[in-house]
Parts: structure tokens; sequence; C-alpha cells
């Protein structure tokens, strides 16, 4: 029964954080509507375990660390932001024949593992969640809360942030779905683009406070 409130609390908390825009949904969509279904579920896994990531930098007091130190935090954002930027800046410099004379269900060419690299970077390199998690860690958990209790904690935000984004995959890879976005793919490639692009300004220009 003690572990019932802090499950509830930290999975509904963690639900709601994936369900937002941000680097972690737009890396999800671009792969999951211009890769595949495929593409996009090893994403998702890897967004799942970059925010382990954050999860264990978070228990283990890194994440305290790096929210007191603007150094690393900045070190951290800027490698972040520059991630963003440049695969916001490949799909902008996509040209519109390429696009118009490529097999209009895969536009995106990767691997497993890129696909997952990709989801791992663009969500472990984004310092601003590991505050974040760090801050609802500390509602939770205090020095008399479990080793085992704190695992389970960590591994909930994990399995839910990837479920979620899994599920999130498969609707939007949906064919009927992927179909009617097929006309507008190349627009949506440079929307998406410059979507990214944003965020890794926005990134870049986030302050710890």
């Amino acid at each position: 029964m003690e572990y019932l409130t802090p499950l509830i609390t930290i999975g509904i908390i963690s639900l709601l954080a994936a369900m937002s825009p941000g680097p972690d949904l737009a890396i999800v969509t671009k792969n999951s509507l211009f890769g595949s279904r495929k593409i996009g579920i090893f994403t998702s896994i890897g967004v799942g375990a970059g925010i382990l990531l954050h999860v264990i930098y978070s228990l283990l007091g890194i994440g305290f660390i790096i929210s007191q130190s603007i150094f690393i935090f900045t070190i951290i954002k800027y490698i972040g932001a520059i991630y963003l930027l440049y695969i916001g800046y490949q799909l902008l410099k996509t040209k519109k024949e390429n696009v118009q004379d490529s097999n209009k269900q895969t536009l995106i060419s990767l691997s497993k593992f890129q696909a997952f690299k990709e989801g791992v970077l663009t969500s472990a390199l984004n310092p601003k969640t590991t505050l974040f998690f760090l801050s609802i860690f500390t509602q939770v958990i205090d020095p008399e809360t479990s080793l085992a209790l704190q695992m389970l904690l960590g591994l909930e935000v994990a399995i839910i942030v990837g479920l979620w984004f899994i599920s999130l995959a498969f609707v939007i890879s949906y064919k009927p779905i992927r179909e009617s976005f097929s006309r507008a793919h190349y627009y949506l490639m440079k929307i998406m683009g410059a979507v990214l692009i944003l965020l890794g300004i926005k990134l870049a220009l986030q302050t710890k406070d």
C-alpha cells in the first residue's frame, strides 16, 4: 500500500509530461510519418531509454549536480540544441524532386539502431528533463524511501513514456493516416524541420529557472 500512492502520482505526471509537445514528440512523429512503423517504434524505445537515463541521474544525485552547475547544464543544453538543429537542417535541405521520386511510404532511411540512437540522444540531451524528474522525485522520495521503490519508480517512468510514444508511432504510421499526408510529404518535412530547429533554439535559450 505504501508503494501505491507514489506509483500513481509518478505515473500520472510521467504520462502528462510525455504527452506535452517537445523534442521527443517531434522526433517520434518525424520517424513514424516519414520512416515506418518499425522505425517509429525503435525511436520510441530510444526515447524511453533516454528518459531512464534522466531518472538514473536524478536518483543518483547527478541531477542535483546538473541543477547546481550552470556550466554542466549549459554544455548539455548546447549539445542537445545542436543535435536538434542538425536533424532539422537535414529535413529542410530535402529537395522536392527527391521526395516525389521516392517511395512515398518511406522517405527516411534509418536502421533500427539509428532510430533507437536518435530517440536516446533527443531525450538524453535535454537537461531540462533531468531537472523536471529531479523536482518530481523530491516530492515522493525521501531518505527513508527504499531502494526497491526508487528503482520501481524509475522503471515506471521509462515504461510509461516508452509505451506512450510506441502507441503514438502506431497511430501515426497507420496506413490511412500516412496516405492522407502522402501528397504533402515535402511540405510536412519542411514544417517538421522548422519545428525541430525552433525546438533547438528554444532549448539553447532555456535557463535552469
